[in-house]
């Protein structure tokens, strides 16, 4: 086993399967949230599946996306492998990754260079997913990570399309765009559902300001480099 996996697990899975539906991801949900909560580690469901709970479209996504602080993500991985889930951390440093067979379990720290703090957490909702209470990650939060993460290597829009237009209502698009406006892919992405008349062009005015402490952090960090 090597340096980046607990000892005493079984040996990694060669690669996780391609796509999963969110019905056949329902037992390492359970099982994967049942141990963060038995641990009391703080956690949110994030990523595509927060999205699938909110309302929105039903998603086919390879992995389960949990989101823990910094400080929590070891006392998260230990968790996990104490459930009897082979785990890793993998060298990007901003996330730890465990298996339940096939599929995938990211706990993200600080995605997108996002860190996951206090004010993420508080954001969240205590919903039922899948006859399971947990707090689920706002979802303006889950899109301006993903727009975030885009690059030139990585630019699918059909997810955050899909999610873009079931849950438009619910989205805060001039929290998001302010958020994001320093990326030129995520300027790309308004362009297209503006065009789409997914959500309405921006209005001519002053810049807003990013309500959110820990995006602003991010962005300024961003600037910097």
């Amino acid at each position: 086993m090597g340096e980046n996996t607990h000892p005493g697990e079984h040996e990694l899975p060669e690669a996780a399967a391609d796509q999963h539906s969110p019905g056949a991801l329902a037992d390492t949900l359970k099982k994967a949230a049942g141990a963060l909560r038995d641990a009391e580690v703080p956690f949110l469901l994030c990523g595509s599946m927060a999205c699938w709970a909110r309302g929105g479209p039903p998603l086919v996504t390879k992995d389960v996306d949990f989101c823990v602080k910094a400080d929590d993500a070891e006392r998260a991985l230990r968790a996990l492998s104490d459930a009897g889930m082979p785990t890793q951390r993998p060298p990007e440093g901003w996330l730890y990754k465990a298996w339940d067979g096939d599929i995938l379990v990211d706990l993200l720290f600080c995605p997108a260079g996002v860190p996951v703090t206090d004010e993420v957490l508080e954001r969240g909702d205590e919903l039922t997913v899948m006859s399971v209470p947990m707090r689920v990650a706002a979802v303006d939060d889950v899109i301006s990570t993903k727009l975030l993460a885009l690059s030139e290597h990585s630019l699918d829009l059909e997810q955050l399309l899909q999610i873009a237009r079931s849950l438009r209502e619910a989205i805060n698009w001039d929290e998001v765009r302010v958020r994001t406006e320093d990326s030129p892919y995520a300027r790309a992405f308004f362009t297209l559902v503006e065009a789409l008349g997914i959500t309405a062009p921006r209005e001519v005015g002053p810049s807003s300001r990013v309500r959110s402490q820990t995006f602003s952090a991010a962005a300024a960090k961003r600037r910097e480099r």
